[in-house]
């Protein structure tokens, strides 16, 4: 799939450790929620000449889904998610894409997320907060919600 070599070419290797399933083939998979709220970044995505030159303010909220349970009965951070990487990625792609959609851009971002081992299922709220409409004070969201089987 073309975009999934672009994101992983844009966002590196994934080094995280998956988490071990348990359960004993269990057909009920446990899902668990991070939310990371607040990422706020000035990027270059937008239909227009002038958002890819001079840019605008962007923000986003992830919930990702993954199975805590091992790292909430050990507490080990190896076995968890490292939210700053997750940060880092998410902040990395709204810097340096230069999309004509901000859904694309929301797809990028959800790829990423889903790239790291543990994710199972990820919903990121994306947010063009001064978007380049005549008489209009609002912003612009885009939501979407994507799981490992979908992005396969």
């Amino acid at each position: 799939m073309t975009s999934t070599t672009l994101t992983e070419a844009a966002v590196g290797p994934d080094h995280h450790p998956t988490a071990p399933a348990g359960g004993g083939g269990s057909a009920e998979q446990r899902l668990d929620a991070i939310e990371i709220t607040g990422i706020r970044c000035y990027g270059y995505t937008g239909y227009f000449p002038e958002e890819q030159v001079l840019g605008q303010w962007f923000e986003v909220d992830l919930t990702i889904w993954m199975d805590l349970s091992l790292t909430g009965s050990d507490d080990q951070l190896s076995n968890t998610l490292n939210y700053a990487d997750v940060v880092e990625r998410v902040t990395n792609l709204l810097e340096t894409s230069r999309f004509k959609t901000i859904e694309k851009l929301n797809a990028v971002i959800i790829e990423a997320v889903l790239a790291f081992a543990p994710v199972q299922k990820v919903h990121s709220r994306l947010v063009k907060v001064s978007p380049p409409i005549p008489r209009f004070e609002g912003r612009i969201a885009i939501a979407m919600t994507r799981s490992k089987v979908e992005s396969a």
